[in-house]
């Protein structure tokens, strides 16, 4: 949809980057924003694609935008307005899934785009296809020193001088010694974890550990971690998680694990040519 001369261009909502056509049906049927119209393909030529959705400027210009992410129910609608359009452009094979709220002024300020990255874009589509993402969280395990309140002093002793004070001083620096030694002992257990399932992926990348605000648990979150696995190697992945998460293999952490997905963590196209992302393999 190119601009007429002298017409404004209206705000394109970029979702997807393919090198395989979507199916027409499933486009059709997909919802992507509910305010938009309906999801379209510009052709970027040499065999990409971008998966697009005309949206009104009133409600997607920067500053309407703005207000609309700072709402947690209209960010949560955006981002599944996001991963519904990227869902129904990876029908067909892979996709470089864009960042949510990716807007370009018209259809020829997002294909050029397009184009611009293109080396960037044709790595990251050889590099994705036939592999599909997992997500691992491991929290330190409940009910460990870690997990308990500090004992607090003896009603009626002291805590400074005499053997009461002495007593509980000696108790409190047990207690700190137990809880370190747990801390330690999940940290080593979380990156065991995180060595046996890079075993199996082509790929791992670790994001930021989640705060028990977010996470809902009392223990604290010690890994968050992607891994980009090649198809023909899922059950022996989902073999060895299933292993790792076993009870009393790794008694001081919680294992989580979701997949497959869609490769986000892997999908970087704002990475420069050469330099591919989810490959640091952490010290």
């Amino acid at each position: 949809m190119s601009a007429d001369a002298g017409v404004e261009p209206g705000i394109v909502c970029a979702f997807a980057v393919t090198g395989t056509p979507p199916d027409p049906a499933a486009l059709a049927a997909a919802t992507g924003h509910e305010e938009g119209g309906p999801l379209r393909v510009l052709d970027a030529g040499g065999g990409l694609g971008l998966v697009v959705q005309d949206v009104p400027a009133a409600l997607f210009d920067e500053e309407a935008l703005t207000e609309r992410l700072n709402r947690p129910t209209d960010l949560e609608r955006c981002a599944r307005a996001h991963h519904r359009a990227v869902e129904a452009a990876a029908g067909r094979g892979a996709v470089v899934p864009l960042p949510m709220a990716t807007l370009y002024r018209g259809d020829r300020s997002a294909v050029r785009a397009v184009r611009d990255r293109r080396p960037v874009l044709e790595a990251l589509l050889d590099r994705l296809r036939n592999r599909t993402e997992w997500a691992v969280k491991v929290h330190a395990a409940e009910g460990t020193p870690d997990d308990l309140p500090t004992a607090p002093a003896d009603p009626g002793t002291g805590s400074g001088s005499g053997s009461g004070g002495r007593a509980y001083l000696s108790r409190a620096s047990a207690r700190r010694r137990d809880r370190q030694q747990a801390q330690g002992r999940a940290r080593a257990e979380a990156e065991a974890v995180d060595a046996e399932l890079r075993r199996y992926a082509v790929a791992a990348t670790r994001h930021r550990p989640q705060s028990e605000r977010l996470t809902g648990r009392r223990t604290p979150q010690l890994l968050n971690a992607a891994y980009l696995v090649e198809d023909a190697d899922r059950a022996a992945f989902t073999r060895a998680l299933s292993g790792l998460t076993a009870e009393g293999r790794h008694p001081a952490v919680r294992a989580d694990a979701s997949g497959p997905w869609i490769p986000y963590s892997f999908a970087r196209w704002d990475e420069e040519p050469g330099t591919l992302p989810g490959q640091e393999v952490p010290a």
